[in-house]
């Protein structure tokens, strides 16, 4: 078994209920098993700032998929979803799921670099997976809790 670490994102539709369904779907899937679960939170828009708040969440997992199993995994969980992915970037969905790191695997290919390389740059990223994974060690990065140090939080805000 692996640990895998994802993270969940929404801002259109019922997004509470999105990232809710998506943890469900995450714990179905063949041998794995969400091992802890970060608060929710309502972050501002990254990227593309004219568009509604989202909800962001971080899921620890252990699994026996490959990274990239686990990935076409998650695009299928994404398209039962809703999620339509039309080559814009960071622009509003139903769902969004990004393998952020998986222990033990460095990956840098056309589909998928692990670790994600913008965990560093992103608050709607590090306070979740703060909540699940604080002293995790991002490889070339740094340790989450140092990681969240850097970055403005403002406008975040953990939901009941």
């Amino acid at each position: 078994m692996m640990q895998a670490y994802v993270a969940l994102g929404s801002n259109l539709g019922d997004s509470r209920q999105h990232l809710l369904d998506a943890i469900e779907a995450l714990a179905a899937l063949p041998h794995t098993q969400v091992i802890a679960r970060s608060k929710i939170y309502r972050t501002p828009p990254w990227g593309v700032v004219d568009q509604p708040e989202f909800l962001n969440a971080v899921v620890k997992l252990e699994t026996v998929l490959e990274p990239h199993e686990l990935l076409d995994a998650l695009l299928q969980i994404e398209r039962a979803a809703g999620r339509q992915r039309n080559g814009e970037r960071w622009g509003p969905r139903t769902l969004d799921l990004d393998l952020l790191h998986v222990a033990g695997k460095t990956v840098n290919d056309e589909r998928l670099t692990l670790p994600h390389p913008h965990i560093a740059d992103r608050a709607f990223v590090l306070l979740p997976l703060h909540d699940v994974a604080s002293d995790l060690e991002i490889p070339g990065q740094g340790k989450v809790l140092d990681l969240l140090r850097t970055v403005d939080t403002q406008g975040c805000e953990a939901l009941a």
